[in-house]
């Protein structure tokens, strides 16, 4: 037992959990840190707060370093963010986390996810292949960076059942 707290104290166990409203604030900051333009710490209460979205933390030890967002509409689901703490990246924990929520997803009827996923980002695309998901449409522009510039989006599938 004392080892496993040492390990917890220190970070060295990743759990993957169900998120409380008292983190929303942390998970605005991870995403802020990850993406051009990050939602807010009220946004991300807000889809806390709502029936059909799903989201969980990555927590190691006692600190957040990562989350996954779905929102769920009957037996289809859309992933609308994951993100790692750059501390944290290239472990294998953001494949962890992915894995985690898609079975809570399957385990609420889910059947089919989908996902957007920025054209040039190979380590999304990377953890998204790897974990079955198919590439089956293209966005053009879809993604404004701050400096004007517009980046293509894929469309990603995966069937769970």
């Amino acid at each position: 037992m004392m080892r496993w707290l040492s390990e917890w104290w220190r970070g060295g166990t990743a759990a993957v959990e169900p998120v409380s409203l008292r983190d929303a604030a942390r998970l605005a900051q991870l995403h802020g840190a990850s993406f051009a333009q990050g939602w807010g710490e009220a946004e991300f209460e807000n889809m806390m707060s709502e029936r059909n979205t799903l989201v969980h933390r990555l927590r190691l030890g006692r600190k957040i370093i990562g989350f996954a967002v779905s929102r769920i509409g009957a037996d289809e689901a859309e992933i609308l963010s994951v993100a790692v703490d750059q501390a944290h990246r290239g472990r294998g924990l953001s494949r962890t986390l992915l894995m985690t929520h898609l079975g809570h997803l399957a385990g609420r009827g889910v059947r089919t996810i989908f996902l957007e996923v920025e054209e040039n980002n190979q380590p999304a695309r990377r953890l998204y292949d790897r974990a079955g998901f198919m590439v089956v449409g293209r966005r053009e522009r879809y993604y404004k960076q701050p400096n004007g510039e517009q980046l293509n989006a894929l469309l990603m599938r995966r069937d769970l059942s």
